[in-house]
């Protein structure tokens, strides 16, 4: 498999011109731009000149050439709109196609007077905490999908990636100069004006960006891991920490962690440094950038190695800290999500976490640290004081409810996609809330504020916060804070290992968002129609099976909900009031008390359309029943239309 040494680096010859000679016809540019995806979350597609989506090839072609220069050229104009200073970050993932797409982006930044600070291979994360000195950035990357994919995601100065609305406004532009008769011409033009002695001087920078862009990213991540925006406080919190973890090293149970990092563009960014100063052992695999090893989606069989891993340390490590391996993660291909593999000492295997398992435990861990630190105080059956709240996204499970509940907490839902969760927080925090943590349950990993990103670090130390922050004279740890809470003490031992934690998560079943039956194929392209023939179809079968639903599952009634971006409308009669958003039928037992949900929406990142079923308790029969159900209504609905 190629790997980024192997990639051809024409950002070495400032005087080459990357798209000289002929130019690809104007079906030549139609064909490469009809498979392109624009969403929020990013623009990709299979940029590999194969078309073959596992090629690992570094040419991408002419035609992607030009679709790259009108990207950067989109954004260029975007910024021109915007009061800002007129200069941006470029850096990208480990893919094999990144470096040509960069060098095209680069040159027509540049071409058009933005000041380019390259950065190279770096972790999503990375490049926006960096982003945050600067005025934007566009980061080249498809981050969980197959090596041939390629794309950009853009952002500015807060940390994230573009809202909606604003992507929607580039997404406009660069459709219109993409669709021009000349615009492969403008392309050539654009890349040609390109000055070369800016080129040589942004490409000799390169080293020197990285470095700082890695200080920034360390900088911030100590600010997150830490809740403490006061340089002191913060000191104090990881002096804490080391000296926890040293109490842990000295009795004989160090805490150790394995990541996997499977060639991605986490293998060159901070996590050996950062590990290693908070006095954590960290074992690495797969951990030369490029060189990835097995499928780059963080799900299902790509986490298996990394458990086989942990099972070998567990039993053949050669010191302490190997054989005391409590947790693995595996990041995808741009570094922004780590799903999480641990240790089970009562089946004494390697076990796989859920993503919504995951997002469960971030979410106890963060609660239960700003109740630790004093930040909120926290009555079983009253509210937080001060107000706080978790900003999630729709088919993320209920038993986030039920956890929120405990802290006195407030749970908020926007639509799939990690900018509408991330605005909806920063309008709960406008309102006077208190937002910690908030982020996507169903696809893995936590957004810890002030990050406005995904980020493995941010999981996994929650995870370890738990473990480490114990109690301490008359202060309870985080664990015995959350047994409190919950009305769980029973449960609570000190001698206590993250299994002990799982064993207090609210009990439900969720369908995986990569399992292959939460996929489907329909024919029908506008949703809302689709989701209007839905209605129908589901009020008769729930006329006709309701007595069945309530005797086998105790289903006692139902509420529709839509999400659209950062807005959810609850009972709503018309389904197609969802629109492409997410449109969820939520049932509820006798008490009123929602008890499990079916979910549907139309990816906006791959040419899929998702279902989801969430049920509460452990028998999985009742998530398998609703979503066969609810396969069977999806398919009616589209095959009568």
């Amino acid at each position: 498999m190629a790997t980024v040494a192997d990639a051809p680096h024409s950002f070495s010859n400032p005087d080459s011109h990357p798209l000289s000679g002929t130019l690809p016809t104007r079906q030549e540019l139609d064909d490469a731009f009809a498979p392109l995806i624009l969403s929020a979350s990013g623009w990709r597609k299979v940029f590999a000149v194969s078309g073959n989506e596992e090629d690992a090839s570094p040419e991408i072609g002419l035609a992607n050439r030009v679709l790259a220069a009108h990207m950067a050229n989109a954004f260029a104009d975007y910024l021109g709109t915007l009061n800002i200073q007129k200069s941006l970050l470029l850096g990208r993932d480990t893919r094999p196609t990144g470096e040509a797409i960069a060098d095209i982006m680069c040159r027509v930044f540049l071409a058009r007077g933005i000041s380019v600070r390259l950065i190279g291979v770096c972790a999503a994360p990375e490049i926006m905490a960096y982003a945050r000195e600067h005025g934007a950035f566009a980061y080249i990357s498809a981050s969980h999908n197959p090596i041939a994919h390629n794309g950009v995601k853009f952002g500015l100065s807060d940390g994230g990636v573009l809202a909606g609305g604003e992507t929607a406004k580039l997404i406009t532009s660069f459709r219109s100069s993409i669709a021009s008769v000349d615009a492969a011409k403008k392309a050539q033009r654009l890349v040609a004006a390109c000055p070369s002695e800016s080129l040589a001087r942004t490409v000799e920078g390169r080293e020197s960006e990285k470095k700082k862009s890695l200080a920034s990213y360390q900088a911030f991540s100590r600010e997150v891991i830490s809740g403490e925006s006061d340089t002191l406080r913060r000191d104090a919190f990881f002096r804490e920490i080391g000296e926890a973890t040293d109490r842990l090293s000295r009795s004989g149970t160090p805490i150790s962690v394995l990541a996997d990092f499977n060639g991605s563009a986490r293998a060159a960014s901070i996590d050996r440094e950062f590990f290693a100063s908070c006095g954590v052992s960290l074992s690495v695999m797969n951990g030369i950038p490029g060189r990835i090893a097995h499928r780059i989606v963080p799900e299902g069989d790509s986490l298996s190695f990394c458990a086989r891993e942990i099972e070998r340390l567990r039993s053949e490590g050669t010191d302490a800290a190997e054989r005391n391996t409590a947790l693995g993660y595996v990041p995808d291909c741009d570094g922004d999500r780590g799903n999480i593999v641990c240790w089970n000492e009562k089946t004494r295997c390697a076990e796989t976490l859920e993503a919504q398992e995951v997002c469960a435990l971030s979410v106890i861990a963060e609660l239960a640290h700003i109740a630790y630190l004093g930040a909120i105080s926290c009555t079983p059956g009253l509210d937080a004081s001060p107000p706080v709240a978790i900003a999630i996204n729709d088919p993320t499970s209920l038993r986030i409810e039920e956890i929120a509940r405990a802290f006195g907490a407030r749970v908020a839902r926007a639509e799939v996609g990690e900018a509408n969760v991330v605005n909806l927080a920063r309008r709960l925090r406008s309102e006077g809330a208190i937002v910690r943590i908030l982020g996507e349950g169903s696809n893995g990993g936590n957004i810890t504020h002030p990050a406005a990103v995904r980020d493995p670090l941010n999981t996994v130390f929650a995870l370890l916060k738990l473990l480490i922050i114990r109690d301490s004279g008359d202060k309870k740890g985080l664990f015995h804070i959350w047994c409190a809470l919950s009305g769980q003490e029973a449960k609570y031992r000190e001698d206590f290992t993250l299994t002990d934690i799982r064993t207090t998560l609210p009990s439900y079943v969720t369908t995986s968002v990569y399992d292959k039956d939460a996929m489907l194929a329909i024919k029908t392209g506008d949703h809302a129609v689709l989701k209007r023939k839905f209605l129908a179809v589901f009020l008769r079968e729930w006329a006709k099976r309701k007595d069945e639903l309530l005797a086998d599952y105790g289903f006692a009634s139902w509420l529709a909900i839509s999400n659209n971006g950062t807005e959810e409308t609850r009972g709503i009669k018309d389904f197609s009031q969802s629109g492409k958003g997410g449109l969820k039928v939520q049932f509820l037992d006798r008490s009123g008390a929602e008890c499990a949900y079916i979910w549907m929406r139309g990816s906006g990142t791959e040419p899929v359309f998702r279902i989801l079923a969430d049920a509460r308790g452990k028998d999985p029969s009742a998530e398998r029943m609703l979503l066969s159900w609810l396969t069977r209504m999806v398919l009616e609905a589209d095959v009568e239309i």
